[in-house]
């Protein structure tokens, strides 16, 4: 099985970032697991905009790209490349300003294009390309966001599931969820130990390779 996990928090003591650490230490040594890291805070990845036009323009009339333009290409395919080959893709990412980090909307920004991740039908339909994926969704956030005074401002685990269910097709198998930390100090430690515990059964069932729950 391939496996894409994506890490999206360069805090160390993050809590997202522990439930990464959980999640990799739990499927440590599964030999049936091919698994590959991308950290978007390691990779070289130029902003989606006017640079990366640029460089389709030019590429397209033979003319030279600049750094940032060959650099932009070879991020976008790179993360293409992952994407296409990955079976089940783990996120671990934060709810920073009510939203996702910036360098995690650069991956989306490249793997949200049209003949690859979804399609348009003649009637002008969105149709999904990528319904054979399943995604695991691991958020943590301080605050509550949950109730439904504030659901409407959570925009991280909101949108990753637009995105990757509603535009792209694929199955959220699991999602977990660690939030409240920081609203409430008196159970901080409570309410992490319990997320990270989810996060520690999810691994293990990964690595068990539950043919039930996966449907391989």
């Amino acid at each position: 099985m391939n496996v894409l996990v994506v890490k999206a928090n360069n805090r160390p003591e993050g809590i997202s970032s522990k439930m990464y650490d959980i999640f990799m230490e739990g499927i440590k040594g599964a030999d049936h697991l091919n698994i590959k890291v991308y950290d978007v805070f390691e990779e070289d990845m130029p902003h989606f905009g006017q640079d990366f036009f640029n460089a389709i323009h030019k590429k397209q009339n033979g003319s030279e790209l600049s750094d940032i333009e060959e650099r932009i290409l070879v991020a976008k395919q790179k993360a293409m490349n992952l994407l296409k080959e990955a079976e089940v893709i783990v996120f671990a990412f934060p709810l920073w300003n009510f939203t996702i980090p910036a360098k995690l909307q650069t991956f989306i920004d490249y793997v949200a294009t049209a003949g690859f991740s979804f399609k348009y039908s003649p009637e002008g339909k969105l149709i999904q390309m990528m319904t054979d994926k399943k995604v695991i969704l691991l958020n943590a956030r301080g605050g509550i966001y949950s109730t439904p005074e504030r659901a409407p401002i959570e925009m991280a685990v909101t949108y990753m599931v637009n995105i990757f269910n509603g535009m792209f097709g694929m199955d959220i198998m699991e999602k977990v969820v660690i939030e409240g930390h920081n609203a409430i100090p008196d159970k901080k430690e409570e309410i992490i130990e319990e997320g990270l515990i989810k996060v520690s059964e999810i691994a293990d069932n990964l690595v068990k390779e539950n043919t039930t729950v996966f449907n391989y």
